[in-house]
Parts: C-alpha cells; structure tokens; sequence
C-alpha cells in the first residue's frame, strides 16, 4: 500500500477534518501519497428539511461509503456524533481519536450566555437532541431549525436571524473560531450527542492493510466512551436525530455516564446518571443500568411517539 484517498464531505469543516487524518498518516507512514477526494452529499444538498424528516444524518455518509465500495476511495473520516449506531456490513472503524471538547457551545453577538436571552428570543438549531434540552430548561425560548455548515449558520447570526446559536465546540475550535463562542454549555444543562467531539475513521472491513494502519490512530479509552454511548442509543432505538443524549467519561480512576429521553418540544426530559469504580466488559454494564434506567422511566414509549 503507497497511496491512500480519503473520502470526505466538501465542507470547510469535514476538509479541516480530513486534513487532520492525512497529517496523523503521514506521522506513521511518511512514504504515503495521500489524496483527499471531496465529495457532496445527500445531506449537504437537501438544506430545507429538517435532517428527521429526510433520513437522519446517515445522509451525510452513504455517499462516502459508495466511493469506497467503488474503488474510489480507501477510507471515509466522520465525526461521530453523525454516525449510526449500525455500520453497514463490510465496513468498520479501525480508528477512534483522542476526543476533542464535547460541550455544546452558545454562540451570540448579543449575550454572553443562553440564560440572559429573554422570554420570546430566538435560538437555532439543527438537533431535537439540543432543542429538547433547551425548550426544558429555558421555557421562555424560541427554537427555530438552522442548517447548513458553520459558516452558513454563524452568517445566519450576524444578519440577526437569530439572538443565539448552539453548535459543536469542538467544530468551532477545529475551525479556529473560538471567539465566538459566548458560553460552553455544561454537560449537565446539554448533554452531548452519542460520540461528540470524536473523530473516526471507517475502512472496508475486508482491507486489512488499512484496518492495521488506521489502528495506530486509535484512542483506547475514547473508543471505549463511545462505543458505551452508542451502545446506549442502539440499545433504545435510538436514531441520530432522536432527542437522545449519552456521554461516558473517566473520572478519579472511575467511570461516570450521564444520559437523557426527551419529546423535541421538552415537555418531557428524562434524565439518568450513574458510575463505577470498576470498569468491565468495556463499560457496557454501566450503559445497560441506564438504558435499564430509562426503560423503566419509560424512554422506549416516549421515543416511539416520536417515531
């Protein structure tokens, strides 16, 4: 093996991302020739429908997974938080990164923090998972859809369409926007989607060669809170545009996992939290005492409504 395509969306942010991966490659392999191939998906073109209602954020991968299976790409890089809990199979994801920041952040010209934003002001965003927590804690809000890249969305900001944004953290940092962020939210006001602020990178799963370099990227206990956090969501059901939210951390030689079910419009949030001192079968004990949890909160009623 000597040469190596990426497949990646078109996105400032995904080519930021693809990057990143060709950099961390050619600190292994030197020798490699690595060519991005920029590609724009189903999910990037249909820009006036809420991703729930056309497919979920799968839209932004199948593309990529085409070209590999054509031969016209060897690897795809995601972010996690956009990847469905089933991979398809053939495929894989040899590697998982060092997890960037996680949080949520607001982002506003007008106040520094989302609870200075008055009754009837306006927030958008893409995700029930966001607006669920929003609307239950911050009742007074407004929360309108906001699609599109970054910059597609902060331009939306400015032209005052909004007194407020949430997006990624970690996206705007990748993109050496960190200014604009006005407050990090707390993971206990938004709890994270399945996978945020991870990288990963998918193969086919028959490329050996590949599955064996993309592992000297892997981060062992990154991959092990996201394999808990969607292991958390498959178990549930739950879809990525579900308003659903998992984050599992180490913490003071232990492991904590917070998790949440809510109706989009936040009537209803159910939350759950647990931690071990003891960490066996990868973490997953804990994810199943809280999808335990959940189910018993009635979390697998309140997702079907949704359905």
């Amino acid at each position: 093996m000597n040469k190596v395509v990426i497949a990646t969306r078109e996105s400032e942010l995904a080519l930021w991302q693809a990057n990143r991966i060709k950099e961390l490659l050619l600190n292994a392999e030197p020798d490699l020739d690595i060519e991005i191939l920029g590609m724009t998906t189903e999910g990037d073109q249909k820009l006036d429908t809420s991703l729930a209602k056309i497919g979920g954020k799968g839209l932004f991968i199948k593309e990529l997974e085409q070209a590999m299976l054509d031969g016209r790409a060897d690897i795809a890089v995601h972010s996690m938080k956009d990847v469905p809990v089933t991979i398809p199979n053939g495929f894989c994801m040899p590697a998982i990164l060092d997890r960037e920041d996680v949080r949520d952040a607001f982002v506003s010209s007008k106040y520094r923090q989302l609870s200075d934003v008055p009754e009837g002001g306006i927030i958008g965003t893409s995700s029930y998972r966001r607006e669920s927590q929003i609307r239950n804690q911050f009742k007074g809000l407004t929360v309108h859809p906001l699609r599109g890249n970054v910059q597609t969305r902060l331009r939306k900001l400015d032209e005052e369409q909004f007194d407020g944004i949430i997006l990624a953290a970690a996206g705007l940092e990748r993109l050496g926007l960190r200014e604009r962020i006005a407050e990090y939210l707390p993971v206990d006001v938004s709890i994270p989607s399945v996978g945020q602020g991870a990288l990963g990178v998918e193969c086919l799963d028959s490329r050996k060669d590949l599955r064996h370099l993309l592992s000297r990227l892997d981060h062992e206990s990154t991959r092990t809170c996201v394999e808990m956090e969607r292991f958390l969501s498959k178990s549930l059901g739950g879809s990525c545009t579900a308003p659903l939210g998992a984050y599992a951390r180490f913490s003071s030689g232990g492991m904590d996992m917070s998790a949440f079910v809510a109706l989009p419009n936040g009537t209803t949030c159910l939350r759950v939290a647990g931690r071990t001192e003891k960490l066996s079968d990868r973490g997953l004990d804990l994810s199943r005492a809280l999808v335990d949890e959940l189910i018993a909160l009635g979390a697998l009623e309140l997702l079907s409504q949704i359905e």
